[in-house]
């Protein structure tokens, strides 16, 4: 795999600037909001005293939801937890677990692959998650990945979806019939990419009526789709909008997309077992129609991480 061909949640988790533009208001809100003394700067280099553990984030409202969960969990079983919230780019959260600094962050497998070895084609998660371990600073390792995944996927609208009776359990291999009627809207360096339109001709045969450059899963290609100026596009698969606007998103079973499960990045001496057993506990949990309820819940309810985070871990019966 090549830089070229990086997924866009790749490139928006590596580079934390496109979620920022997406979600700035949110995740800012959520750095207060969750906190009430118990968030940090985030940027500080002091490590935590004695037996406590430090939940970091990156600097988008997805990223900062996930750390509460991950945080309220730990609390739960009688752990010490602080947070560091909205950090920034890997760059930084890396170093800053590399060193102790943090102890926790919630990472997305292939993201965080990319990042560490950009050449690597891993098949399964199973094979992503070793190939991060082969790759990771040997203070660092991955816990259990979560079935949810953040990532690229091939969605259509409403409208479409009823035309062509496209449900969510259909797969992007049935648009090769009709794609020759649909425009397909994705970020620019979508049409080059083998995970954009080279794949798609590639591994599903779809050769698309045209293309329409917007932006990477935000708001130029959500409005388009919203408004049937494209019929298909890349969205991110916990995307509020999909909720919002009843798009369908179409099921992968060639993994185009890669893997893209959420996933603790863990500082392996600031975890005992029972830290480590609950958050194993929460990927356990945690699958895509789950996040994306929960990422609605914040970025399109408003309502406070923490609260959401919270309820979440209650109904799942893993709270105290």
């Amino acid at each position: 795999m090549t830089s070229n061909t990086l997924p866009s949640r790749s490139i928006r988790t590596y580079r934390g600037v496109a979620a920022v533009a997406l979600a700035a208001t949110t995740a800012l809100l959520a750095g207060c909001s969750s906190s009430s003394g118990s968030k940090s700067d985030p940027l500080s280099d002091g490590k935590a005293s004695g037996d406590t553990v430090v939940v970091g984030s990156n600097n988008f409202a997805e990223s900062t939801l996930i750390a509460d969960i991950y945080g309220e969990a730990l609390k739960a079983k009688g752990v010490k937890v602080t947070y560091k919230p909205n950090i920034g780019s890997r760059e930084t959260t890396y170093g800053l677990l590399k060193n102790g600094t943090i102890s926790v962050l919630p990472e997305y497998n292939g993201a965080l692959l990319a990042y560490l070895d950009p050449k690597a084609t891993p098949k399964s998660v199973d094979e992503t998650t070793k190939a991060v371990e082969a790759k990771l600073d040997s203070k660092l390792t991955l816990l259990d990945p979560a079935a949810a995944q953040d990532k690229d996927t091939v969605t259509v609208n409403a409208a479409t979806a009823a035309k062509y009776k496209l449900t969510e359990k259909s797969s992007i291999a049935d648009l090769k019939s009709i794609a020759k009627d649909l425009v397909i809207g994705a970020s620019p360096e979508f049409q080059t990419r083998q995970q954009g339109l080279v794949g798609l001709k590639s591994v599903y045969g779809l050769e698309f009526k045209s293309f329409k450059a917007l932006d990477a899963g935000g708001p130029l290609t959500e409005a388009a789709l919203t408004k049937n100026a494209v019929q298909a596009a890349d969205i991110f698969s916990t995307d509020p909008t999909i909720t919002k606007e009843k798009f369908v998103v179409l099921q992968d079973p060639e993994n185009l997309f890669g893997f893209e499960n959420v996933q603790p990045l863990v500082y392996k001496s600031a975890l005992n077992q029972t830290a480590t057993d609950a958050l194993n506990a929460v990927s356990a949990k945690l699958d895509t129609a789950a996040l994306l309820d929960l990422d609605t819940q914040v970025q399109s309810g408003h309502k406070d991480p923490l609260d959401v985070a919270q309820a979440w871990l209650k109904k799942v019966g893993l709270s105290s």
